[in-house]
């Protein structure tokens, strides 16, 4: 039989009974506290179960499947064999000639040409073979043929193209492609990575995996003190820029104007030689920081919204509440309402349909609805339409297409040794923001979060400066947040029918601050008429601070208790679009 060893587990010997000690699966990718003693082992039973990321198993059985559909699990990657060889003259080279990069640049990267299966035409085609090396290893390969195919090797990682090139350097240049890069290379600059798939569409839902590099590359960006975007100047390379300062933190990063009529630096490199992809890169601006502004920085906008009006914002998904209210990356939302009336469901829905509608995705602090398990059963019945229990829920394929879909579009947040205080929601939120791109963050509830308040400050005082971080926060990473609040104790009122019944509250009732209304951009109240014997929930829209994303009014949702999900009441056709849901 096996000891603990042989699976990496350390047990001082000598050692009886219950022993805690390091989880050797999730100690290597735990950012803070990677010697925690998450792992425990039962020595004489020859068990083992991590309560950190769930990795269990047995002496005698060997490793078991983690139940927790959220624990972490190390990812492998294939790793190409490539050659590398170069051939020094034929229709390569000339090929990269043609583009302004020399054979000497094209050796240096050990660019090669081979016959690679292309997906697009389904057959073998001669295609150029661009290595993607870190700390001196293929990591993996982009073939290209001569009709710009492209395809990366099957289940390799996807990293960055040149990083090994930018050791030692304090500034990094991001561009769009290989071509560029080498572009820069023959400009002087070996301080250059491309992204590995080009930029999206402006339009895709699909920045989650698009961006999968940068968390891998985390630790490789920390080194830079500048990060210069050099992408192209089209739709897609604005918002692969506007994507990247994001994440990377706009403080730290520059952007580069091209020449009239370049879309990028290879075009520069063409149409008007080294120096000025060299003077584009000296020239390279701060990119905008909010509360740092000049009108240049925002004279393009200020063009678009004249020729174009305002954007609109995310539309919530029914058509009545969607003539009420958008969300708008950038701002923040109070939700109130009475315990028990659905608070939590309601934003459940939104989070569900955003993410169908618009591709958003979420990262949420919710402790009332743990275990995660429990919580991940809510959103699924509302993302598949169907109840997880009793004989008509869903079936074991629609549980895992929801399992899939959930992890692509939700990170949960859970503060450990540090206290669930805000600044330490909005440390993992901005995290959440860099790895995963999450447009959303919801912190449900207020009263859940560890309250340090100076002894300086009366509880109005705090909340206004929390609040404040809040919106900032919101601004600064451009994300939508939602918070939601627990009214204060309220007195039952005669209502229509002459019952004594709760009033509907608003955020004047939040116990604290008026400021849950005042420094808000929206406010909502979710109410329901517990008396009443029908399924019917109220929406109450009572602030909306700009009017091109709404105005105030009232609507009524029928909830369905077996899948969670609401409807119109009349039978009004929810806000479907072709590529969308809604909850």
């Amino acid at each position: 039989m096996k000891s603990f060893s042989d699976f990496g587990i350390d047990v001082p010997a000598g050692r009886t009974g219950e022993v805690p000690t390091t989880c050797p699966q999730c100690a290597p990718h735990r950012k803070k506290n990677p010697k925690a003693r998450c792992l425990s082992v039962n020595v004489d039973k020859g068990v083992w179960k991590c309560n950190h990321c769930d990795w269990r198993g047995s002496l005698q059985e060997g490793i078991h499947d983690r139940s927790n559909p959220f624990a972490h699990r190390a990812k492998t990657y294939h790793k190409p064999e490539y050659s590398g060889v170069t051939p020094e003259s034929g229709h390569m080279l000339d090929w990269f000639a043609k583009r302004g990069i020399s054979a000497n640049v094209v050796r240096r990267n050990r660019i090669s040409v081979a016959k690679v299966w292309m997906p697009q035409v389904e057959g073998e085609v001669s295609a150029i073979r661009f290595p993607y090396f870190r700390d001196g290893q293929v990591v993996n390969i982009k073939s290209r043929d001569h009709q710009k195919n492209f395809r990366m090797e099957s289940g390799a990682e996807r990293i960055l193209y040149g990083m090994d090139d930018c050791v030692g350097f304090e500034t990094l240049i991001i561009v769009e492609g290989e071509i560029d890069k080498l572009s820069f290379e023959v400009a002087g600059f070996l301080n250059c990575v491309s992204v590995p798939d080009g930029a999206p569409s402006p339009t895709s839902k699909d920045y989650t995996s698009k961006f999968s590099f940068l968390e891998s590359a985390e630790e490789f960006l920390n080194g830079f003190k500048k990060i210069i975007l050099a992408v192209d100047n089209d739709p897609a390379g604005q918002k692969l820029e506007e994507e990247l300062a994001r994440r990377l933190g706009a403080e730290c990063c520059l952007r580069v104007e091209w020449p009239d009529g370049c879309k990028d630096a290879n075009v520069v490199l063409l149409n008007h030689g080294a120096d000025t992809v060299k003077n584009c890169i000296e020239n390279a601006r701060p990119y905008p920081v909010a509360g740092i502004f000049e009108v240049d920085d925002f004279s393009e906008q200020i063009n678009r919204m004249y020729e174009k009006g305002l954007p609109p914002g995310a539309r919530p998904g029914w058509p009545s509440l969607n003539a009420l209210i958008t969300f708008q990356p950038g701002q923040w939302t109070t939700v109130t309402g009475i315990p028990g009336h659905g608070k939590s469901e309601v934003i459940d829905a939104f989070m569900i349909n955003l993410a169908n509608k618009y591709g958003w995705t979420f990262a949420v602090f919710s402790p009332e609805n743990q275990p995660l398990e429990l919580h991940f059963q809510k959103l699924a019945e509302k993302y598949i339409g169907k109840p997880f229990f009793n004989p008509n829920r869903m079936a074991r394929e629609e549980m895992e297409s929801a399992k899939s879909w959930i992890a692509d579009h939700f990170t949960f947040v859970l503060p450990e040794s540090d206290g669930v205080s805000v600044e330490n929601i909005l440390k993992l939120a901005r995290i959440a923001v860099r790895r995963k791109g999450v447009t959303g963050i919801v912190i449900d509830p207020w009263n859940e979060l560890d309250h340090c308040r100076p002894a300086s400050f009366s509880e109005t005082e705090y909340i206004s400066a929390s609040l404040t971080k809040i919106r900032r926060f919101a601004r600064e990473n451009g994300v939508h947040v939602w918070l939601v609040a627990h009214p204060a104790k309220l007195r039952k009122e005669k209502n229509e029918r002459g019952e004594m019944a709760y009033p509907v509250p608003t955020p004047y009732d939040i116990s604290g601050s008026a400021h849950w209304r005042n420094k808000a951009d929206n406010c909502i109240t979710v109410y329901r008429d517990v008396m009443s014997t029908t399924d019917l929930v109220q929406v109450h829209v009572q602030k909306v601070r700009f009017k091109h994303c709404g105005k105030p009014g009232v609507v009524e949702l029928r909830y369905d208790r077996m899948t969670g999900r609401y409807e119109e009441p009349f039978g009004t056709p929810l806000d479907l679009d072709d590529d969308g849901d809604a909850a």
